[in-house]
């Protein structure tokens, strides 16, 4: 890996260059991934909707994702909302963009969304599934007008996109502050 002024520095796998001179990252982007309710099944629930992908290989998938990215990916699902908004709030001062699925909370919890405008992260919204092309109550997310961008209809590949779009964000926050 080529260093500032034609300085040449290796790094060994599982390391991130310290690349601050050449305006690069200092540390690796730390994203959170939080699966909201009935996540846990995917592969068995409605695969015709949400795929037959569990969700054990989209975190494997996203943190393999990550290492070639230089992220740290750190995954977390909960069926509860309590669970969701204290993870949530966890991540204050810790984490550079948080990725939520917030499942079926999306169109209901005023909780997820006062926790998520309380900690000044980032938030990419993602989901399976185009919500716009179901039942008109899933139209709604109480997170849409607070979140960074949306990322739905892509199945699996939808976290994917999403975590791309996270490094893209984190990169220019730090830019912006350093």
């Amino acid at each position: 890996m080529k260093g500032g002024a034609g300085k040449v520095t290796r790094v060994k796998v599982g390391q991130t260059a310290d690349r601050t001179a050449t305006g690069g990252l200092s540390s690796p982007i730390a994203v959170l991934v939080i699966h909201g309710p009935n996540l846990n099944l995917l592969g068995e629930r409605e695969p015709e909707v949400y795929g037959r992908t569990r969700l054990a290989d989209i975190d494997k998938e996203l943190k393999q994702l990550g290492r070639e990215l230089e992220m740290k990916v750190e995954t977390f699902q909960s069926n509860s909302e309590g669970g969701i908004v204290d993870r949530i709030q966890n991540a204050r001062g810790k984490c550079d963009v948080l990725l939520i699925n917030p499942g079926g909370y999306t169109h209901t919890s005023v909780a997820i969304r006062d926790a998520i405008a309380a900690v000044n992260i980032p938030v990419i919204e993602v989901h399976l599934s185009n919500v716009y092309r179901r039942e008109p109550f899933r139209h709604h997310s109480t997170i849409a007008d607070i979140a960074h961008g949306r990322i739905m209809g892509f199945g699996a590949e939808s976290y994917s996109l999403a975590l791309r779009a996270a490094r893209s964000i984190a990169k220019e926050s730090r830019r912006r502050s350093g």
